[in-house]
């Protein structure tokens, strides 16, 4: 498919693809970039991300090993990313789940080596697992909550790699606390197995956030999703989600970049100046959430129209009004 055909074309989920994504949680994958064109992109992309002289967050920020808090929303300095979190396959699918106003609020990249242990079973809701303080949150009469995550294969990711797993259906009950605290501990990356899987949550251990300290993920219940570079696939941040270990069978990394949707209804980073994680702290005094259809409802919201290099977003408006209402995951329009 052209550009131009991207443009015109309208990706949103038919309602078969709908009624299924509200019954599993999850929709995909889909098809976004040519095997050899996003492999061609990722390695150009790749070295023109160690320039971070115009990146929101400095680069002392965080010195966690696996992930790092510094590079969360490279999008906002970076050409390809900003272009990438507009497209019309993401936000026409993302748009038909969440309403004609909708909001980037966060992008990261999930890098795994070889050897590196896969990830544990979680669910996000307010995001407050790690930090303590809710980073998005949602309008009072809602009944819902989390984001919608789009996470882009930007190399093969397959079991033996690390390809994430999911508990279909799991997206409706939260299995976890996150007004608990997590604690921080580097030295347990790459070091713990659990039910002889090593996983690990970047230094700290998500059972702590258990509702029940005595309940047991069901991996029967799991389904592994591999996708091939350029593939995206589409679900709820409460869904039940892990990764595979990258057993080390092949050299190649594997690399997924993830950005995160909500309504423009949805407040971020309340009452927050700073983010503290994963064993550093990044300061919000140039981040903004992305528009990429509709419009801003929140006006406490910080919103970003351009990248830092100047690159406009190919999106909505900054300030709007209540369009009609989002629909839950249900499908039904709240009250």
């Amino acid at each position: 498919m052209t550009a131009q055909d991207s443009r015109t074309a309208d990706f949103s989920l038919t309602g078969e693809e709908l009624a299924e994504f509200h019954r599993q949680g999850y929709a995909g994958p889909f098809a976004l970039y040519e095997p050899a064109d996003i492999k061609g992109i990722w390695r150009r992309e790749r070295v023109r991300l160690m320039d971070r002289s115009a990146a929101v967050y400095g680069d002392g920020a965080a010195k966690s090993g696996i992930t790092n808090i510094a590079n969360y929303d490279r999008h906002l300095d970076n050409a390809f990313l900003a272009s990438h979190i507009c497209r019309p396959e993401i936000v026409d699918r993302v748009s038909s789940i969440l309403g004609p106003n909708l909001l980037c609020w966060r992008t990261e990249f999930f890098p795994k080596y070889p050897g590196d242990e896969g990830t544990d079973w979680h669910q996000a809701d307010t995001f407050a697992n790690a930090s303590g303080s809710p980073q998005i949150v949602w309008p009072q009469d809602a009944d819902f909550g989390g984001t919608i995550t789009v996470w882009c294969a930007f190399t093969d990711a397959t079991t033996e790699m690390g390809c994430l797993q999911f508990m279909p259906g799991t997206h409706l009950t939260m299995f976890y606390d996150e007004t608990k605290r997590m604690h921080y501990d580097p030295k347990k990356v790459n070091s713990v197995q659990k039910d002889g899987v090593r996983r690990g949550f970047f230094g700290y251990d998500y059972r702590e956030l258990q509702i029940d300290p005595d309940w047991t993920p069901d991996e029967s219940r799991a389904v592994s999703m591999e996708m091939a570079a350029g593939q995206f696939i589409v679900f709820w941040s409460t869904l039940m989600h892990a990764s595979h270990p990258h057993l080390g069978k092949t050299s190649d990394m594997r690399m997924g970049f993830a950005a995160r949707y909500v309504p423009g209804s949805v407040r971020i980073y309340p009452g927050l100046d700073a983010v503290e994680e994963y064993g550093g702290q990044i300061s919000l005094d140039r981040y903004g959430a992305v528009v990429v259809r509709g419009a801003n409802e929140y006006p406490g919201n910080r919103i970003a129209t351009h990248t830092t290099r100047g690159d406009r977003f190919a999106g909505g408006s900054a300030i709007g009004h209540a369009d009609p209402p989002a629909q839950d995951r249900s499908g039904r329009t709240p009250p």
